[in-house]
């Protein structure tokens, strides 16, 4: 395995000072720490490659040293152990890594790591945007905080063919004429691949599960309830027909999507109006924010279903 991760036509420094190899490092593939003992000279090595949105790293201390980090911030680490063991500290708990197992760290990890004298890592940089883009293309939800790997070490042998896969990238890395357009693909493949085998905070549903698909159209409406929602804004943002969108809205909530967008802005009005936490300047005002014209339309509609006028629950707000 350890030959297939880039090779000597990669290398940057060969028996070379451990901290002249840690400068080098946060320039190109992440900010850190290095500690290293006062009464050794270890000789460090390191090999690198930028690849598209991708860095590819292998470096050996040749010596013991702990590596610490308060955060990546922008970036996903994934490293490889290929030689010695590296002993891992997170949150009341730590783990010693062997070669075979992999560990991942999200940008908002402290990073803790003691290398063995004999260790040796394969590393793979990847930016938060690139696996944004990628659930972005997929329409598969993150959480407003970004993508978190929610597992943070496997075994190689628990994800099917990706070491394969970085051997691939780092052979695509290494030829004489790269092809920008090819390691692109590879990387979004490479990003994809991470999404898929690990654990992560994201939902990956089917574009064609009607459940899915009726979910991402009502987090849209209630992202954007100040906007005029017609039933062909909706059926854009779905990609679908309008024709299976009023099929959607019927067969899981019982009413037509025209009908569903006025009632969710009548209620924020509503939850507006009774929440002296909420700046009103008149009622008017607010509920033209939300696309009420036919404002004696609004407060009759309003009091039907609240049962007083809205300027009574601007009133009586707590």
């Amino acid at each position: 395995m350890e030959s297939r991760l880039l090779s000597e036509r990669s290398s940057v420094f060969h028996h070379a000072d451990p901290y002249a190899v840690s400068d080098y490092v946060n320039q190109h593939v992440g900010q850190h720490c290095i500690g290293l003992s006062r009464t050794t000279h270890p000789q460090a090595s390191l090999s690198h490659r930028k690849f598209a949105e991708l860095d590819l790293c292998r470096i050996s201390y040749g010596g013991s040293v702990r590596v610490t980090s308060p955060a990546l911030e922008t970036i996903y680490h994934l490293q490889v152990l290929l030689n010695g063991n590296c002993l891992w500290r997170g949150h009341q708990r730590e783990h010693h890594l062997v070669p075979g197992e992999l560990l991942l760290i999200n940008p908002d990890d402290p990073v803790d790591l003691t290398y063995s004298e004999d260790c040796e890592k394969f590393i793979l940089k990847v930016p938060t945007r690139l696996l944004d883009s990628i659930c972005d293309e997929h329409r598969w939800q993150r959480p407003d905080g970004g993508v978190r790997f929610l597992r943070n070490h496997y075994r190689l042998e628990e994800l099917d063919g990706f070491v394969n896969l970085l051997a691939m990238v780092c052979h695509e890395a290494e030829v004489n004429e790269p092809l920008p357009r090819v390691q692109g693909h590879y990387s979004q493949i490479v990003a994809s691949k991470l999404l898929t085998l690990m654990s992560t905070n994201i939902r990956r549903e089917s574009l064609n599960t009607p459940a899915a698909s009726l979910e991402r159209i009502l987090d849209y409406i209630e992202r954007n309830l100040k906007l005029e929602l017609s039933a062909e804004v909706l059926a854009e943002q779905a990609c679908m027909s309008l024709r299976s969108l009023y099929a959607l809205f019927d067969r899981h909530l019982g009413t037509t999507p025209k009908h569903y967008v006025r009632l969710r802005k009548l209620e924020r009005v509503h939850a507006c109006l009774s929440d002296a936490s909420c700046s009103v300047r008149s009622v008017t005002e607010l509920a033209m924010d939300y696309g009420f014209l036919h404002l004696g339309r609004f407060s009759e509609t309003y009091r039907q279903r609240y049962g007083v006028l809205p300027s009574v629950t601007l009133r009586n707000r707590g």
